[in-house]
């Protein structure tokens, strides 16, 4: 596990142009965004957009293409945006270059040592692991272990984190954060500052707002802790070093520890002050305080799942049985990192199971609800639907794939859980025809669909660098008809704490 801030500027455009870092959520194995990054790479040619254009894109909405994910089954959205490629690969060539990328990582190392211990500064793997993976272990070993130390010296813990992150943070705050506000406020609108071309990038894409930044990319990621690192300074220039507290901080999320209610007040008042001058405030219904720091550090999401690590299988020895416990789980805490990983774990044992079961339909009834209450589940859900169903007779499977597809098409906004049922659909072993209005899955169709608005464009050969039909790099039809854990699994856990495979409770696409 290395952090990015350790990479040369060449190993860290690098890193910024794989296909999981454009886009970090789990997608279907026939789609994949590396080629149209090269394609656009090749036409760029190390040098920014500018170059291209005939228009200005902020006078042009939809830019960037919003994939929407939904939360809960209902009212709850997720707004993930896939930033377009050419605005992409200019600001990738832009912070990567030599110069710049130094000057970067020389600020963000400033940033360390304050009042604030930063936990998640964006880390890629040097093994087998996926990227998210080591990042979701950077989270176990830097915040969980870390925060069960802490009891030793302190009573008290206070949870809370920001309110829409990514939406919320001002983007001219980029350049506050890597130059200071005096030289940014001075040579507003010069565009020659490092942290006003990143400014210029983010809002290209957004109709030229200055209030948030896409979310669903490493580099995103890399530019919020940019300026989160500036706010955790902030907060060093008001409370000092740590020596009756500290802070830990995970993207927006803190932790306070202290030995008082007083004092965790008085702390959380700097951080909240410190947060709203980049234009991101608290969410007060997430702010909670525990005065046992062992118990408080752990999510309660995460201790029923241990409680239920094996499904109950000594009480609940059959697979309905074991579904009906993980649809409970799934009621208590929807869309939480422990039913993600229960499930994952549920879809990596379902396979045990080889013959037709007299209650297939009640299995697949409870599993589909899991997905339908949690959405974020669906990716595993998917593949047990297809274990369960592959076992069943060819002239029931298709019933049974129409009856869960009319079901998850009652989630609203479902553009990420349509391409999933996609992915479990079209296998010829399944061959049910599918139809979307989604347009990346009309592009897997292969009907022509624009992902990005280019009328901007004047360049001839990016406009053909951007067709969005090289995202499909295989056909659904011909992949399996069961999906196989390794193809949604963020990776293949570890055995960390306690000899208990345990995965850290929020692994939310790492978008905050």
């Amino acid at each position: 596990m290395k952090q990015l801030a350790e990479l040369s500027s060449d190993d860290a455009r690098r890193h910024f142009l794989k296909g999981s870092s454009y886009f970090n959520g789990d997608l279907p194995s026939y789609i994949s965004f590396e080629p149209i990054l090269a394609a656009v790479d090749a036409v760029l040619g190390g040098g920014t957009y500018h170059d291209f254009t005939a228009a200005s894109p902020y006078d042009y909405s939809g830019v960037n293409y919003s994939l929407i994910s939904n939360k809960d089954g209902r009212l709850a959205w997720r707004p993930l945006e896939l930033i377009h490629p050419a605005i992409y690969v200019s600001l990738v060539n832009v912070l990567c270059d030599s110069d710049a990328w130094s000057f970067v990582v020389t600020r963000l190392s400033e940033c360390v040592g304050g009042a604030v211990d930063c936990c998640s500064a964006p880390v890629m793997s040097l093994d087998n692991q996926t990227d998210v993976a080591a990042q979701v272990k950077s989270w176990w070993q830097s915040v969980e272990q870390r925060s069960l130390i802490y009891s030793l010296e302190f009573s008290h813990v206070l949870h809370t984190d920001v309110t829409d992150c990514y939406g919320s943070l001002y983007t001219h705050s980029i350049s506050w954060a890597l130059h200071g506000l005096k030289t940014a406020k001075q040579s507003k609108g010069k565009d020659s500052l490092l942290g006003d071309k990143i400014d210029s990038h983010v809002r290209a894409g957004r109709y030229g707002q200055t209030n948030g930044i896409s979310q669903g990319s490493v580099l995103m990621d890399f530019v919020a802790e940019i300026v989160l690192g500036y706010v955790d300074e902030q907060i060093t220039a008001v409370l000092g070093k740590p020596t009756d507290f500290r802070i830990i901080r995970y993207r927006d999320d803190y932790r306070i520890f202290a030995n008082s209610d007083d004092r965790a007040a008085e702390i959380l008042k700097t951080v909240s002050d410190s947060l709203r001058t980049v234009g991101m405030k608290l969410g007060v219904s997430k702010t909670t305080l525990s005065k046992n720091v062992v118990e408080g550090s752990i999510k309660p999401d995460k201790l029923a799942g241990i409680d239920l690590q094996d499904l109950g299988e000594a009480n609940a020895k059959t697979i309905q049985k074991q579904l009906l416990r993980l649809h409970s789980f799934g009621q208590r805490f929807p869309n939480s990192g422990a039913l993600r990983r229960l499930v994952s774990e549920f879809h990596a044992k379902i396979s045990e199971q080889t013959e037709k079961p007299d209650d297939l339909e009640v299995q697949v009834a409870i599993a589909a609800d899991i997905g339908f209450v949690s959405p974020a589940t669906f990716p595993a859900v998917a593949g047990i639907l297809s274990h369960l169903i592959s076992l069943a007779s060819t002239e029931e499977k298709p019933r049974l794939w129409n009856k869960v597809r009319a079901k998850m098409r009652r989630v609203p906004y479902n553009g990420y859980l349509e391409m999933w049922l996609q992915r479990v659909l079209q296998p010829e072993a399944v061959d049910i025809e599918f139809v979307s209005n989604k347009r990346i899955c009309e592009i897997v169709n292969g009907r022509p669909a624009n992902l990005w608005e280019n009328a901007w464009i004047a360049s001839a050969a990016l406009k053909v660098a951007l067709r969005a039909s090289k995202i499909v790099v295989g056909s659904p039809v011909d992949i399996p008809e069961v999906v196989q854990p390794e193809e949604v699994e963020l990776f293949r856990q570890n055995a960390w704490g306690c000899g208990r495979k345990a995965v850290p409770p929020e692994v939310l696409s790492l978008s905050g």
